[in-house]
């Protein structure tokens, strides 16, 4: 009997976790996020806003993503670049 509610239990949350995913990512019609305002967002409390607004929106632009952390944003560019 515990079984089953675990199950269950741990099936609603994955459900909620992905809404929650997908919810994050969400594109535009032409599957392009906003990566304005989503860099805007991310860099908003950087030491280094300018430095940090220029490689994130060169990143989001080659990826369609906004890299995360903050030494991420130049070591994801310099991945996705291969």
């Amino acid at each position: 009997m515990a079984s089953i509610k675990t199950t269950i239990i741990l099936g609603i949350l994955c459900l909620v976790l992905l809404h929650e995913f997908e919810s994050m990512n969400m594109a535009g019609a032409d599957g392009k996020i906003d990566c304005k305002s989503k860099c805007d967002y991310r860099c908003s409390k950087a030491s280094r806003h300018k430095m940090c607004i220029r490689a994130c929106n060169t990143c989001c632009q080659r990826c369609n993503c906004v890299p995360r952390g903050l030494q991420a944003t130049k070591t994801f560019a310099l991945a996705t670049q291969t």
